[in-house]
């Protein structure tokens, strides 16, 4: 079972040395890394280039944002499985790949999902939330769940059949992905119950209140589109990233 693995990115010279080497030291062999950069200028290409191996292929040319370069990646991946990691972020260990090969191999799923940590931009030790997706239900949907998207990983079929990411939509083309494979596609999910991605705080979403707003936009026409609710669900998913902040069990306050 071959794994693609996607990285979007511009100018992440300070981030992209931690995503690489996270790839490039996953115990399953069986892995290409597509790299789809933007045109970096900050010196993001010269580091990727010392990493590059046998099993990563980059692609540098301009793009029109992320979902673009992300849709450009997946045109562009060969693997049974297709999983992204960001720019920014990098696997909680290096076993993960093995967990979702085997997940895959074990049940009749057509895609797969763990826990994400929010990790301090400063100190990637520190986990500032996290996030416990828990196993899915239709039913979850109204009120506002979603896997963790750095964590979900699908097959090929997915997206062959039901489409790649709407660059229409500037902040929340993931949300809107994942309610069209999960209403439309009906896909089947599993759950690894173990965090499987770290991610850095201060994303796109997040980065202004203009864009929290521009995402929360989106959002809700993405619920609309797909008849899984409204105002009440955004409510709710918006509210429900409270409780990430709360300490885990078993970790210091």
């Amino acid at each position: 079972m071959k794994i693609s693995i996607v990285t979007a990115v511009f100018n992440r010279a300070g981030t992209i040395a931690d995503a690489l080497r996270s790839v490039e030291t996953q115990s399953y062999q069986n892995v290409e890394h597509i790299i789809q950069d933007g045109g970096s200028s900050d010196g993001t290409l010269d580091i990727i280039r010392k990493f590059e191996a046998s099993s990563s292929h980059l692609l540098s040319e301009p793009d029109a944002g992320i979902y673009d370069a992300i849709n450009k990646g997946i045109s562009r991946a060969s693997g049974d499985i297709i999983g992204l990691m960001h720019s920014d972020d990098f696997f909680a260990d290096d076993l993960v790949l093995q967990r979702v090969a085997e997940t895959f191999r074990g049940q009749e799923v057509d895609g797969v999902y763990g826990d994400l940590d929010y990790v301090s931009a400063s100190n990637t030790g520190k986990i500032v939330r996290h996030w416990r997706s828990g196993p899915y239900h239709p039913d979850l949907l109204k009120r506002g769940w979603m896997p963790p998207h750095p964590t979900l990983y699908l097959r090929r079929e997915v997206f062959d059949r039901w489409g790649l990411y709407d660059t229409s939509m500037r902040i929340a083309a993931d949300y809107e992905a994942m309610l069209r494979y999960l209403v439309r596609g009906d896909i089947r999910l599993a759950y690894i119950p173990e965090v499987l991605v770290k991610m850095r705080v201060g994303g796109e979403s997040n980065r202004s209140l203009s864009r929290i707003l521009h995402k929360s936009r989106e959002d809700y026409t993405a619920l609309r589109r797909y008849g899984v609710g409204g105002i009440n669900s955004l409510l709710a998913k918006n509210f429900s990233k409270l409780e990430q902040f709360l300490p885990r069990k078993g970790t210091p306050k």
